[in-house]
């Protein structure tokens, strides 16, 4: 299967898109600052409800519109330690998801890896994360989150950025390797398996 096959309608000028969404009032901007909680209302909120968030697995495509790579980043997790991990963030109050989602790919990789993102974006799946990690196989310490994980095909200069410590590109048949799921946590490896097979691309 050609995974652009599924985007090409969405997204044959990102340029044009993008000027499109942010000119348009059905894409308000959040104002990042006066959305933040800090972090005893974070924790007061993570007592009693569940998180918004978003993830994206970022995405080399070739000149047929064919996965040929995947980026991990080496980022702190919420236990305190060390491991790859997606382009991962919560949903701010009043924040669209495609907004999301283009905000913490700038924070991750850098305000230079222009993503390809249709202008309504839709989740290759849903991840629901419980500091128990037998309930669903996606674990997080602090708190039950809900997640909404997309694949982004990124074209431009990707640089970790932000807390992520690295950024390596792997093939499809590495990235799903035992070495590599061993350095993921919370269940992510499996997200990276979901996005090859949703792609196409799964060895």
């Amino acid at each position: 299967m050609i995974f652009m096959g599924r985007y090409s309608y969405w997204c044959a000028d990102a340029a044009r898109m993008e000027k499109a969404v942010t000119s348009s009032t059905e894409f308000p901007q959040t104002n990042a600052r006066s959305a933040w909680l800090s972090d005893d209302e974070m924790q007061a909120v993570r007592a009693h409800l569940p998180i918004v968030y978003v993830e994206a697995v970022p995405v080399r495509l070739d000149g047929a519109g064919r996965l040929v790579s995947v980026g991990l980043l080496l980022a702190p997790t919420p236990d305190g330690s060390i491991s790859r991990t997606l382009v991962t963030g919560r949903v701010l109050h009043g924040e669209t998801i495609r907004a999301a989602v283009l905000r913490h790919i700038a924070k991750d990789l850098g305000p230079m890896a222009i993503p390809r993102l249709p202008v309504s974006p839709a989740p290759f799946t849903v991840a629901e994360y419980f500091p128990d990690p037998q309930i669903t196989g996606f674990s997080d310490p602090r708190q039950h989150a809900v997640s909404l994980v997309f694949v982004v095909p990124v074209d431009g200069d990707c640089q970790p950025s932000q807390s992520a410590l690295d950024l390596t590109w792997l093939s499809p048949a590495e990235a799903v390797s035992p070495g590599v799921a061993a350095e993921m946590s919370g269940g992510r490896d499996r997200l990276v398996r979901m996005a090859l097979s949703f792609a196409g691309a799964l060895p």
